[in-house]
């Protein structure tokens, strides 16, 4: 159990800041280069600014106990967030700006398996003792 927690709080703890730092950088002036890439998948400020509260929710989700079913959606809406991301910047970027991107996708798979694997000690734990 111990092993699972720290993967899942390493892989967890990752993911929740890559997140919080990107929706803290929506609300930032843009940079000549963060401006250069946003007109080049043409995307407006507002949809940015969007995703940036949904991130902050999916944080906040995620880091709350209890309730399962708005933890599956945050995982979701990350996973569309990062898939979509990644998406946009391949057809419209060099290699060498979206390269990270699948290295941000397996953190977000590790985190959501081992969030699984908590979730199935924790109920075999509770139905042992019973």
């Amino acid at each position: 159990m111990k092993r699972i927690n720290i993967i899942y709080w390493i892989a967890t703890g990752l993911l929740l800041a890559l997140m919080l730092f990107s929706a803290i950088g929506t609300f930032m002036p843009l940079t000549p280069d963060g401006k250069e890439m946003m007109d080049a998948m043409s995307y407006k400020p507002y949809i940015m600014q969007f995703l940036a509260v949904a991130k902050i929710l999916g944080i906040i989700a995620i880091l709350v106990p209890g309730f399962p079913r708005i933890k599956e959606w945050a995982y979701a809406g990350f996973a569309f967030d990062l898939i979509g991301a990644t998406y946009s910047m391949a057809l419209n970027l060099p290699f060498d700006k979206w390269a990270p991107m699948p290295i941000f996708l397996i953190i977000l798979a590790v985190s959501y398996i081992y969030y699984h694997k908590r979730l199935k000690l924790k109920s075999v734990a509770t139905n042992g003792a019973v």
